[in-house]
């Protein structure tokens, strides 16, 4: 099933410009690039977060969106269970800030963990919409998302 409902289109990009400025901005990048996360992953979240340009005209598939979504909230396990204890210590062993960008990266440091919640919080606001959607597409069978074991335990990994 495609997406092209304006709301959903509108929360996608929303998510993408939160991650790209308060997550994966060059102060953090370094850090997250630790994170154990396998390729695929990596490549879901981008997928979610920069290319969506490419499908707001095709529209958005279902199944596409819940893996996407289901990679995002690996990440904000990971990070949140092993990034934020040590972020000051990851980004320090990385080398020298040139004294322009020290606030900068002190500031992207301290908000983080509340980044962090925020890209949480979107992805579950996408994830309960893509559900509505789903269930009421599925009249009389099973929906997607209750077929894709990724999901299962999706609330717990978004859930600060």
């Amino acid at each position: 099933m495609q997406i092209r409902d304006s709301e959903i289109i509108r929360l996608i990009e929303q998510i993408g410009d939160h991650y790209k400025s308060n997550i994966a901005n060059r102060h953090l990048r370094p850090a997250l690039l630790h994170l154990p996360l396998d390729n695929q992953s990596w490549d879901l979240i981008e997928t979610l977060t920069e290319k969506s340009e490419q499908y707001r005209y095709q529209g958005f598939h279902l199944d596409e969106l819940y893996r996407q979504i289901a990679a995002a909230a690996r990440f904000i396990g990971l990070a949140r269970k092993e990034l934020i204890p040590s972020l000051r210590n990851r980004l320090n062993a990385t080398g020298r800030v040139a004294d322009s960008d020290k606030v900068l990266r002190e500031m992207a440091i301290n908000n983080f963990p509340s980044n962090l919640k925020i890209f949480a919080d979107l992805l579950n606001e996408l994830y309960v919409k893509l559900v509505e959607i789903d269930k009421n597409a599925s009249a009389g069978h099973t929906p997607l998302y209750a077929q894709m074991p990724e999901l299962k335990d999706l609330g717990q990994q978004l859930v600060f």
